[in-house]
């Protein structure tokens, strides 16, 4: 374990086996710091995290400060962090506002730098949050998503799992899973996360499969009731977590747009969709 001569770290603070504090960082008492972390320069913890093992916060960071919220609880509350993941420089995620509460960000995630967490906000395991994403409080990230750069999420908005948020685009209704927003542009869906799919593995079948729940929809100009009722017959697991996640939805989901082609996404080879 390194400790720079000019760090200060509380004497309740705990730190396990390896940790790494570089100069001018803060720890205060009560933190919880994971084996075989990295804290980079003038980075500052305060004493409601908790940070798994293994994670590396670079140079500014700040972890755990009090909640932007004017109603906030002056009762403890928490920021959990999960293992492995990544903290870029100047990031800053707040700890909960409600007593008790715990903001949350999963494990092996990548949080670049300017990007911002806010209160009783959860995100999921392996998300990636480029550059200077806002994420507003109790919003909550599903596993394995993408926010491009300079996206924007409102409060209590839900961004569900496999979804990419596409550069400069903003949110304040539900992104559904599997689906990618329209750049520079609000609650906009544009198409399915395709190249996300794959790379989480989804074999075609299933892709297949989503496409065609996509195209019901945001592309037969049916209600979003209309189309549950329709995908509800469907045996696919993907498609009925898309369901599940739009029926509990209470801000209610992004819009949809065609592209250029009309089609409803660029998955190849492109399916016949007949109305």
């Amino acid at each position: 374990m390194g400790i720079a001569h000019s760090a200060h770290v509380g004497r309740a603070a705990r730190l396990g086996k390896g940790v790494v504090v570089g100069h001018n960082c803060v720890i205060e008492d009560h933190a919880e710091i994971g084996e075989g972390c990295e804290l980079g320069p003038n980075v500052v913890i305060f004493g409601s995290v908790k940070l798994g093992a293994r994670c590396r916060v670079h140079a500014g960071a700040i972890l755990g400060d009090a909640p932007q919220d004017t109603h906030a609880s002056n009762e403890p509350t928490f920021l959990e962090i999960g293992e492995d993941t990544t903290i870029r420089e100047h990031v800053t995620i707040h700890r909960a506002s409600k007593p008790g509460g715990v903001t949350r960000v999963g494990s092996r995630c990548l949080l670049m730098a300017g990007s911002h967490v806010g209160h009783d906000a959860v995100v999921g395991d392996d998300v990636v949050i480029i550059n200077h994403v806002l994420i507003g409080g109790h919003a909550q990230v599903g596993d394995r998503a993408v926010l491009g750069g300079a996206a924007l999420v409102h409060q209590f908005t839900r961004i569900g799992r496999l979804a990419m948020l596409a550069g400069a685009s903003g949110v304040q209704m539900d992104v559904p899973p599997f689906c990618m927003t329209r750049s520079t542009t609000s609650n906009v869906v544009m198409s399915l996360n395709v190249i996300g799919l794959r790379r989480a593995g989804v074999s075609a079948e299933e892709r297949r499969a989503l496409q065609l729940a996509f195209h019901t929809l945001y592309r037969e100009g049916l209600a979003t009731k209309q189309a549950l009722a329709v995908l509800d017959k469907e045996q696919s697991s993907l498609v009925r977590e898309l369901v599940a996640f739009v029926s509990s939805s209470t801000r209610g989901i992004c819009k949809g747009i065609a592209d250029e082609s009309g089609n409803a996404t660029a998955e190849e080879p492109r399916l016949r969709l007949v109305g």
